[in-house]
């Protein structure tokens, strides 16, 4: 299934340093410093962590706000299937020009150490062909992230509201600091709509995560409880935590970065659970970012994570027919080239189902896995013109599923998509 995808992406902060009256030239400097960390979209490397401070400069404390803007826009042209299930005529390619992603991105820093974020999305891009043949024209902004920060110490943090919740490292990546074109698609495959298994929001879930660092900063952890699935707000409460060491320099990216272009100097290993009632997620991840050889650098992102929703299917809390038992592995693999900024990256994604009768309805188990696993493959070829502020992306992405055939069995088949991108992200 293929696909042709022109996308522009931007940030552009309306303004850096919304302050009080009576704010020196020095006072500014320090505000601006402060203000860099609280949009969640930005990766860390374009600022320093020692930079990132939360108000405890010496002096009067000033309130500041930081705004800014990402959009992405695309010309596509898919191969049909390439979304999933059988399709009549693979041969058949769907053209069109799309607005895929609108946010507004809004950061404050409210007090010495309590600040806020919030973002906007589209609910659904704009430019697509509806059920009925017509054209997606309209589409009301949705509230993507809404959450509050309050800095006890640098080892404990708690963040409340509307956030981005995994226990992987890849689903807390954010939207401006991708390597490849686009988010993968199983890191929190069941997390993503209103009407998925876990009632999600792009990923996002309302609760109250902490966080912290200890051990010289390298040893970082999250753990947080979410409203998950809620039937009649009696369900239990979603439970999510991740661990993750830093045996190079530390990190304090909250959204985390993809790629860091020759700046990163990481080796994190990381794991983490994610439960509710009868489901539960294991899962564990590396990524590794650093100078290799005096052209550049590698990017390396991995993970494997284990999922099932149980099997009891007599209480109204069970995801046992809502989520089979599986593995899901994840890998991209990158290489940045310093002088000629080009980042030639690989990808590879797997969704093995493996359910238990209980999970698998009426279907034969053998059927109900072969027809829900697929995977993921493909690469490009990324410009930097001026490191995440301005990049070129073109890309290919192929979806292999299991297609039953007339006979009774199945037949693997590889729907494609190409992607060019056009990105610039200023701050």
């Amino acid at each position: 299934m293929k696909r042709f995808i022109l996308c522009v992406s931007a940030m552009l902060p309306l303004f850096q340093g919304a302050v009080f009256a009576g704010e020196s030239p020095d006072d500014k400097d320090k505000s601006a410093a402060k203000k860099v960390r609280l949009l969640r979209e930005l990766p860390s490397h374009l600022a320093p962590v020692d930079s990132m401070s939360t108000g405890k400069e010496a002096g009067e404390f000033k309130p500041s706000i930081h705004v800014g803007a990402i959009v992405h826009m695309f010309a596509s042209s898919e191969q049909s299937g390439f979304g999933g299930g059988a399709s009549t005529d693979p041969k058949q390619w769907n053209k069109g020009f799309s607005l895929y992603r609108a946010r507004v991105l809004v950061g404050g820093q409210l007090s010495k150490k309590g600040s806020f974020f919030m973002e906007t999305d589209l609910p659904s891009p704009i430019g697509i062909q509806l059920g009925n043949g017509t054209k997606n024209v309209k589409v009301a902004p949705i509230m993507l992230d809404a959450q509050y920060e309050y800095d006890f110490s640098n080892a404990f943090q708690l963040i409340a509201g509307m956030q981005l919740v995994s226990n992987n490292r890849n689903g807390l990546q954010g939207a401006a600091g991708l390597m490849a074109n686009d988010f993968t698609y199983f890191q929190y495959p069941y997390n993503l709509f209103e009407n998925s298994p876990l009632q999600g929001n792009f990923g996002r879930d309302l609760g109250v995560n902490a966080r912290g660092f200890l051990l010289k900063d390298k040893f970082e952890y999250r753990l947080g409880v979410f409203t998950g699935r809620n039937l009649d707000g009696q369900a239990p409460l979603r439970v999510v935590g991740r661990v993750a060491y830093n045996f190079l320099d530390p990190e304090k990216d909250y959204y985390y970065a993809g790629t860091k272009l020759g700046s990163g100097n990481t080796f994190a290993w990381g794991a983490g659970f994610d439960a509710q009632g009868s489901y539960y997620n294991l899962g564990t991840d590396v990524f590794i970012d650093k100078k290799a050889g005096n052209a550049g650098s590698v990017t390396l992102n991995a993970a494997f994570q284990y999922m099932t929703g149980g099997t009891n299917i007599n209480s109204k809390y069970s995801f046992a027919g809502l989520i089979p038992r599986q593995n899901v592995q994840f890998l991209e693999l990158g290489y940045y080239f310093n002088k000629s900024r080009l980042q030639p990256w690989v990808r590879y994604e797997s969704q093995a189902i493996s359910s238990k009768k209980e999970q698998a309805g009426s279907e034969l188990v053998s059927d109900f896995d072969k027809a829900k696993s697929s995977r993921v493959y493909g690469g490009g070829l990324n410009y930097f013109f001026n490191g995440n502020t301005t990049n070129l992306r073109l890309s290919y992405v192929a979806r292999q599923y299991n297609v039953a055939s007339s006979a009774g069995d199945y037949n693997t088949k590889a729907y494609g998509q190409f992607w060019l991108q056009v990105q610039f992200f200023v701050f």
